[in-house]
């Protein structure tokens, strides 16, 4: 008995190194992009405006997203009666929060900078990652809400890092972590993707993000709408 029990684990182990070796990052990247309506449907998105809101410490804060494809993001929140924002092209970042009591524009922190560069690719990080400059590595399966996940490893052409999590079954992006600078400390930063929809236009987003100021909720997602680049100067 003893060396069938033994025998039966050799097999499931070989099974399961079978599996992880039949596995590469561009077929969890490829089986992604299939998921999220396929590459020529994610290249034909061009700008997005994001409408949500968030709670954060007990304060209704609306939340307004911005994008046009690599050329900029602005983030508009209203909240406490104040109009706040936050802008980030390919080369510059500002933000301006009077409701942290700033009078007047600031240049974003070099890192929060890179952060939303990143954030510019509204098609998605992954889709031609390598003419983008970015190399990706497939470190291991983890859980993630109890499902297994492959975790991908993205360092993109700025230097930063971020883990992808995808999901095993749905092959969708659940969860990203990375090492971000927060008012000068470094520290590992964690957000997860839920509430998958196809808009009116057919793209698949996450209506749900959980972050560490707290949860957005985005009422709706229009899809390449016309964008005057001038709000993001």
């Amino acid at each position: 008995m003893r060396n069938l029990l033994i025998f039966a684990f050799f097999v499931i182990a070989m099974v399961m190194v079978q599996f992880a070796q039949a596995q590469t990052a561009d077929d969890v990247i490829d089986k992604y992009l299939a998921a999220m309506g396929g590459k020529e449907k994610l290249l034909s998105l061009n700008s997005a405006r994001f409408t949500g809101s968030m709670s954060i410490q007990g304060t209704d804060v609306s939340i307004t997203v911005t994008k046009l494809q690599m050329m900029g993001s602005r983030t508009d929140i209203e909240v406490m009666g104040t109009s706040n924002y936050q802008i980030v092209t390919p080369t510059k970042g500002m933000v301006f929060m009077p409701v942290q009591g700033m009078s007047a524009p600031e240049e974003m922190p070099e890192a929060q900078f890179k952060s939303g560069q990143i954030q510019l690719d509204i098609q998605s990080a992954l889709l031609n990652y390598k003419e983008k400059g970015s190399t990706v590595e497939l470190l291991a399966t983890e859980k993630v809400d109890g499902e297994d996940n492959f975790k991908l490893k993205i360092t993109f052409k700025n230097g930063l890092v971020t883990n992808y999590f995808i999901g095993s079954k749905n092959y969708r992006i659940n969860k990203t972590t990375g090492k971000r600078t927060i008012n000068g400390e470094e520290m590992e930063v964690s957000t997860s993707y839920s509430n998958y929809k196809q808009n009116a236009d057919g793209y698949w987003f996450s209506y749900t993000n959980g972050t560490i100021q707290g949860e957005i909720n985005y009422d709706k997602i229009e899809t390449n709408i016309k964008v005057d680049e001038s709000i993001f100067k």
